[in-house]
């Protein structure tokens, strides 16, 4: 789409993390170590669930995508940041960052989708256990994965398609370490209250809606764990949904605490701090609860190490 004559802006000036110059290697280092760990770890739980038939469950499918989805949402920023990072280039093309924009916004509301499609197939585990493999059909779980990607890519191509029509010729200096479609938005010269009055519309579609599906799961969850008289059953219950509960507490933690909580410190550096929460540490912390925190995980894990190492 053509843009305005007077958006003369061809590139963005990123300014990163508010840290100081003495700070930037040892920095360096540990976001390097978190992005590693990120993808690593991630591959590591994609490749663990088709490696064993027996995590071959609505739940691990709907995992195995939340992995690779992860690894996408951070790729889409973390490389480009270490990379400015380590040349102290701190340009973006408009292309780039327009790019950036759309992918970051997809993979977000794909992870909002999939966790909400996981505390779904919780709430049927543990409340229609009976039904469970009726209602958890193989169709349904990739009806359910398929409608992520589509309401994903319609949500984010809207924000995308707004943002192009928007004229940059004021500063083209963005105060973050990616292009943030809020900081963005502070920069144009345009009006931009169409943006905004789709961005309030649509944040209610991709992220208030899939949080009050999960509450209301977990209620219904919550009610049928408190009427079960077996404490080894109430054990399994809980078992059974702690790894998803710790990530839905940190996803949601990270968005509750970056739009609805107001602080006294210099609004840019808390929304660039929030950001590293949920595009580096919330990513990398998810290998680890899955991991350390599921039985079922941690046997298969153990099993093909086993196996692998005794050949």
């Amino acid at each position: 789409m053509k843009r305005d004559n007077q958006s003369s802006v061809s590139e963005f000036i990123l300014l990163g993390l508010p840290i100081q110059p003495e700070e930037q290697g040892m920095l360096y280092a540990l976001f390097l170590a978190m992005y590693l760990t990120i993808v690593l770890g991630n591959l590591l739980i994609i490749l663990v669930i088709r490696l064993d038939s027996h995590l071959h469950t609505p739940m691990y499918f709907f995992l195995s995508h939340l992995a690779f989805t992860d690894i996408s949402f951070s790729s889409v920023t973390a490389p480009k940041m270490l990379m400015n990072m380590l040349t102290q280039s701190q340009s973006i093309s408009y292309s780039g960052c327009v790019s950036q924009v759309y992918f970051f916004l997809l993979f977000g509301c794909i992870d909002n989708f999939l966790l909400t499609s996981m505390a779904y197939d919780r709430y049927v585990a543990i409340c229609h256990p009976l039904h469970y493999t009726t209602i958890m059909s193989q169709s349904l779980c990739f009806l359910l994965v398929i409608g992520s990607w589509v309401f994903s890519s319609a949500n984010s191509l809207v924000h995308t398609v707004l943002l192009t029509r928007l004229s940059f010729f004021r500063d083209n200096t963005l105060p973050h370490f990616f292009c943030d479609l809020s900081a963005l938005l502070k920069l144009s010269g345009s009006d931009t209250t169409i943006n905004e009055l789709v961005i309030l519309t649509l944040a209610v579609a991709v992220i208030t809606v899939p949080f009050i599906c999960i509450l209301v799961s977990y209620g219904h969850i919550g009610a049928t764990i408190l009427k079960t008289p077996s404490i080894k059953g109430l054990c399994k219950a809980l078992s059974t949904c702690s790894s998803h509960l710790s990530v839905v507490s940190l996803y949601y933690g990270a968005i509750i605490g970056l739009y609805f909580i107001p602080s006294s410190n210099n609004t840019n550096d808390k929304d660039v701090t929030v950001a590293v929460l949920y595009t580096l540490v919330t990513p990398m912390l998810n290998p680890f609860i899955y991991s350390l925190r599921n039985q079922d995980m941690k046997g298969a894990l153990e099993y093909i190490l086993r196996r692998t190492f005794s050949m």
